[in-house]
């Protein structure tokens, strides 16, 4: 990985960071594993990415029918205009239970729901109502992300800017680009990759690669330079409070592999 040395990387690979990833709506942990691993391989080399599927199978009809083989599963349920959740406290306290037992978790990766879930979790630990005993998250990648509505769950997890360090995918034609951007708002000096295309995990061109590596690569520097594990002592510059922004230029290197209709069906 370009920026990280040979010494450092020994380093790191006595222990790979580990990234909890978290699939879309009614989708699986192994289409997002298939999105994912179309990217360059360097991007998350050093790196134990953990794909689960979601708690509860689909409860209708799944956008990928016809394009990956099911089953298929979702985290939890929704109303159209995305402000009532059904079984949100049950999915969040499975996966608090699932981080527990299969990390601890460096960082969580999400497409859609699984983006907009894993920001909440992320919120909801900085405000110390989850995940006490596990070691704060360090960053999140967002593809496709957005904000929970209900003003009682904003209150707590988007309540100030949020410091772990994340990256943002947002799609021109995605029908949540405005919500991804608001999500990217709630965290403090976030790197934000634009791509042409609409709701998916986008092909990444050459432009892309390098600037995700050098992201990958500088969380890796970090955790070389923890004081202490498992508690929150970085030694780190000072943030910035402007927002990054990089654009994906070449059509061609996307792919829309999960399109969606511009109706609330996924998170």
């Amino acid at each position: 990985m370009e920026g990280v040395n040979e010494v450092e990387r020994k380093e790191v690979n006595l222990k790979k960071m580990k990234v909890l990833c978290l699939h879309g709506f009614r989708t699986s942990g192994s289409f997002l594993r298939k999105q994912i691993s179309k990217w360059d391989p360097c991007i998350f080399e050093d790196f134990h990415l953990d794909f689960p599927d979601g708690i509860f199978p689909a409860g209708g009809k799944s956008d990928i029918e016809g394009i990956y083989p099911p089953p298929y599963f979702e985290w939890f349920q929704f109303n159209k205009d995305f402000t009532e959740y059904t079984n949100l406290e049950e999915c969040i306290s499975y996966l608090c239970e699932y981080m527990t037992k299969n990390g601890p978790f460096d960082g969580m990766l999400g497409f859609s729901q699984g983006a907009t879930l894993s920001a909440l979790l992320i919120g909801y630990q900085a405000r110390e109502k989850i995940l006490t005993d596990h070691p704060p998250i360090k960053f999140l990648v967002s593809i496709s992300g957005s904000k929970f509505r209900d003003p009682r769950i904003c209150d707590i997890a988007y309540k100030d800017p949020n410091k772990v360090k994340s990256v943002h995918f947002i799609g021109d034609k995605d029908w949540l680009r405005q919500p991804s951007e608001e999500l990217a708002a709630a965290f403090d000096s976030p790197l934000i990759l634009r791509h042409p295309q609409g709701h998916t995990v986008p092909r990444l061109d050459e432009i892309t690669v390098k600037k995700l590596s050098e992201w990958t690569a500088s969380i890796l520097k970090r955790s070389i330079i923890y004081d202490d594990p498992g508690v929150e002592t970085w030694k780190t510059e000072a943030n910035n409070a402007n927002v990054k922004q990089e654009v994906v230029t070449d059509p061609k290197s996307m792919e829309a592999t999960d399109t969606v209709k511009a109706t609330f069906t996924e998170g």
